[in-house]
C-alpha cells in the first residue's frame, strides 16, 4: 500500500477496520473465494457493517457467490451492488474501464463519481447476479476468441507464414479490433507483459461452464477454450497475459 499512501490514501489494519471509516467500500480480489473471506472472515467486512453503509464487490465472481454476498450485507442492513469490470490494465490506468452492475439501485447512483473516475461507461443490470452472468458471456467471447486466435498465429509459423503479415491482413479485415490487434503484436514479440492475467481468464472460463451447467447451456467452445488456458496455466504462464495462450498452441 506504500505508493497508495503516499498519494494520500489511509492505510487500515482490517477489512472491518476500512468498512467502519467509510460509507462506501469498494472491493476488488483475485477469485471468489478472496471475496468471501474478505466478507466472512476474521475481522471481515460484516463485523462492521450497518445501515446505510454500502458495499460494492469488483471482483470477478459466479452469481451464486455475489448472492451470497448480497444476503449477508443486507440482513446487517447495509446495501450492496456488485460492479463487475471489463477492461485491461491499460484501460484501468487510463480510467476507460467498461462498469458492468446490479442490486441496489441508489447504491448505484451513489457510486457515479467514483465509476467515472474508474470507467468510460456504467451499466445498471438489475438484480444482483445480472452484472455477474454478463461478465461470464463477454469473457467467454473474449476466451474463445483469444484461443482462436493463438492456434492462428501457429498454424500460420508452421506454415511458414510471417506472423507479422497475417496481422496486416487482420487489421485490413473486418476482424479488426484492439483485442486482436494487441494480443497478436505480443504474440509475434513473444514477450506477454501482463495486462488481464492469463489464470484470471481460466477462471472466468471455468465460472461461465459452471453457470452453462446450471441452464443446461451447452458451452462447446467454452470448454475447450478452458482446458487451452488451463494447459496454458500448468506450463507456468499463469500470471503472464492471457496472450501466453499462445505458447499453449504453438508447443
Amino acid at each position: 500500500c506504500r505508493d497508495f499512501v503516499k498519494a494520500g490514501a489511509v492505510k487500515l489494519q482490517t477489512p472491518a477496520d476500512v468498512v467502519a471509516a467509510s460509507d462506501i467500500t469498494f472491493s476488488c480480489v483475485a477469485d471468489p473465494k478472496a471475496a468471501k473471506e474478505l466478507v466472512f472472515g476474521n475481522c471481515g467486512v460484516l463485523q462492521e457493517m450497518g445501515s446505510p453503509k454500502g458495499y460494492v464487490e469488483m471482483t470477478s465472481v459466479d452469481a451464486e457467490t455475489s448472492n451470497d454476498i448480497a444476503e449477508a450485507i443486507t440482513a446487517r442492513g447495509g446495501r450492496y451492488l456488485e460492479a463487475q469490470l471489463q477492461g485491461s490494465k491499460s484501460q484501468a490506468e487510463e480510467g476507460m474501464l467498461i462498469i458492468l452492475a446490479a442490486g441496489d439501485r441508489y447504491l448505484f447512483d451513489d457510486c457515479q463519481t467514483c465509476f467515472q473516475a474508474m470507467g468510460k461507461s456504467s451499466f445498471y443490470l438489475g438484480d444482483v447476479g445480472n452484472a455477474a452472468k454478463m461478465n461470464l458471456v463477454i469473457n467467454v467471447m473474449m476466451g474463445t476468441m483469444l484461443a482462436g486466435l493463438a492456434e492462428g498465429m501457429a498454424l500460420a509459423d508452421r506454415a511458414g507464414l510471417q506472423q507479422k503479415d497475417v496481422l496486416e491482413v487482420l487489421e485490413l479485415s473486418s476482424l479488426s479490433c484492439n483485442a486482436i490487434l494487441d494480443k497478436g503484436k505480443a504474440i509475434i514479440e513473444g514477450a506477454f507483459p501482463t495486462s488481464f492475467p492469463l489464470q484470471h481468464m481460466q477462471k472466468d472460463l471455468r465460472l461461465a461452464l459452471e453457470l452453462g451447467d446450471q441452464l443446461e447451456q451447452p458451452l462447446p467452445l467454452a470448454s475447450t477454450g478452458n482446458e487451452v488456458f488451463k494447459h496454458a496455466k500448468r506450463l507456468g504462464y499463469g500470471e503472464h497475459d492471457v496472450s501466453a495462450v499462445y505458447i499453449r498452441a504453438r508447443f
